[in-house]
């Protein structure tokens, strides 16, 4: 029996592009960006307070309102931030049926008063 030569062609294998590394991305940030406290923390994502003031014309007074936000909380910043905290957080597309916001950076680690 007599061996078949190859011309020279050699096969290359090839990993498939999705294997390759696994970078988490994080979404772009764009819109409006809140100040608040946090008021609960959650493995990936956090929830924040806001105080906001509103005015009544009726009465001409103000009137003090609070909202939540939940946010994503990346995977880097998950030992930093405690419930407590100041922090800043910016619009992003939506993550889940909740999740509209990203963290950006802890203000301060005290408490608001």
């Amino acid at each position: 029996m007599e061996k078949k030569k190859t011309k020279g062609k050699k096969k290359l294998e090839k990993t498939p592009s999705h294997a390759s590394k696994k970078v988490a991305k994080t979404p772009s940030t764009r819109g409006r960006i809140f100040k608040g406290e946090v008021i609960r923390k959650f493995n990936k994502r956090i929830t924040i307070q806001l105080e906001r003031t509103i005015f009544i014309p009726k009465y001409e007074r103000f009137l003090k309102k609070n909202s939540k936000i939940h946010a994503r909380l990346p995977d880097e910043f998950q030992d930093k931030v405690e419930i407590g905290d100041i922090v800043r957080v910016q619009e992003c597309r939506p993550l889940s049926k909740i999740i509209h916001f990203i963290f950006t950076e802890k203000v301060s680690g005290e408490k608001k008063q």
